[in-house]
């Protein structure tokens, strides 16, 4: 037998697992961070991919918006905001002249403390800085529609600013493919409109999610969506799984995303020979609620054989979604076909809600799901269309008489951050 330890609920999970039956245990790789973050960024932005330095084309008379994540991702853009203010400064621009918005995308407001760790003291005291406020329509300007009729509802303080900047990391995401480049717009500073429709769009992608797949239709609105803002610029880097900065690339949009996937994949990539019958996918770091532990399952999505069976591993403590969960259960259990036709009929208003849920459909509509989670009540697992496992133990036990006893496993030790890339033979 071999021995396996998952990290959870801030102690270990352990269990057993055949030998034979074992086809791998695959956690993230251990990239170390960068030496030195402002050097980097330094350099970045004295070399920029695909466009001259900032100081060189922006003119002193210019209203530059620089758009940040929120508070939910582990881009430090307090270290990048000081040293484009610093290029902006060298072209003229005063600190009047520039602003940064959160973009929180359909997240709650960030609180004023909350900004200012964001974006650090110096940049909170020199620049005005603010909420995406999602909710009000009237910070909103509409772009018409996308080439799939997607609406196109954008905060008006990118539509009227002169030099836009968008910061962001990319890693692997099962919606856009990955994060990063034109997703600070779309969903960072777009109407809710809009961010349901282009999460609905990603569950189009044939039984999958398009996860780590760069180019598909999803990131083809987000960038669409970008260039209607005029969102030339943008830096992004790359994390390790700890949350420590790995890469920066600064400069044209389209070059920088490029330089950032091909790093990303190498952090978060993993390759495998053999096609599972099941999967164990532990929620690490991603553990609060199912609506964030949920990224465990594409990883095994990808993986497993039809008809196989997945282990997803969550503490999940706030249960399915202390927010949307209620609402969301209502439909949960129903085939991906028929959410995708009831958000279109009107029958579900939250569309982000209900593309998450269609999401998850398709895991099942691919194998079956036993859930191991305390958190998560066993009627609530029913709703989702798992199984209900009172330990790991049984959930395992559950899986092999599903497959039968010479079925043969996969261990992902910290499923949200992992992105599977098979090798053929």
């Amino acid at each position: 037998m071999t021995q396996l330890s998952l990290p959870f609920e801030g102690s270990t999970l352990d269990f057993e697992i055949s030998g034979p039956n074992l086809s791998g245990v695959f956690s993230p790789c251990s990239i170390p961070p960068l030496a030195d973050l402002d050097g980097a960024i330094r350099e970045a932005l004295d070399r920029p991919l695909g466009q001259p330095p900032l100081e060189r084309w922006v003119r002193p008379s210019d209203r530059v918006l620089i758009i940040s994540d929120d508070n939910t991702r582990f881009t430090p853009a307090s270290r990048m905001i000081l040293q484009i203010l610093e290029r902006l400064a060298l072209a003229g621009v005063p600190d009047e002249r520039v602003s940064c918005i959160m973009a929180l995308g359909t997240h709650r407001y960030m609180t004023e403390e909350e900004m200012r760790s964001k974006v650090g003291d110096e940049a909170y005291r020199r620049i005005r800085v603010f909420n995406h406020e999602w909710r009000d329509s009237d910070q909103l300007v509409d772009l018409g529609c996308s080439s799939s009729g997607t609406p196109f509802l954008v905060n008006r303080a990118a539509v009227e600013a002169d030099v836009v900047i968008g910061l962001g990391a990319v890693v692997p995401h099962h919606i856009p493919g990955f994060s990063g480049s034109g997703k600070i717009i779309q969903p960072g500073i777009s109407g809710a409109a809009t961010t349901a429709a282009t999460h609905m769009l990603s569950c189009s992608g044939g039984g999958d999610s398009f996860l780590g797949i760069a180019s598909n239709p999803v990131r083809s609105e987000m960038e669409e969506i970008a260039d209607r803002v005029g969102m030339k610029t943008i830096m992004n880097v790359v994390l390790n799984v700890h949350g420590d900065v790995t890469g920066v690339f600064f400069g044209r949009r389209k070059e920088v995303f490029s330089h950032a996937v091909e790093m990303a994949r190498e952090v978060y990539g993993f390759r495998y020979h053999e096609t599972p019958d099941i999967v164990v996918a532990n929620s690490f770091p991603c553990d609060l609620d199912f609506w964030q532990s949920h990224k465990a399952q594409y990883p095994a999505q990808r993986m497993v054989k039809q008809g196989g069976t997945i282990i997803i591993c969550t503490p999940a403590p706030e249960g399915v979604s202390p927010v949307h969960g209620p609402d969301l259960l209502e439909y949960t259990l129903w085939p991906s076909t028929k959410i995708k036709k009831a958000y279109r009929g009107g029958e579900i208003k939250n569309g982000v809600a209900a593309a998450l849920a269609a999401a998850w459909a398709m895991v099942r509509e691919k194998a079956g799901v036993i859930t191991y989670s305390p958190g998560i009540p066993e009627a609530d697992k029913a709703q989702l269309g798992h199984t209900h496992a009172p330990s790991i133990k049984w959930a395992l036990e559950e899986a092999f008489r599903r497959q039968g006893s010479g079925a043969r496993v996969v261990v992902l030790t910290h499923a949200p951050d992992m992105l599977p890339i098979k090798v053929e033979e």
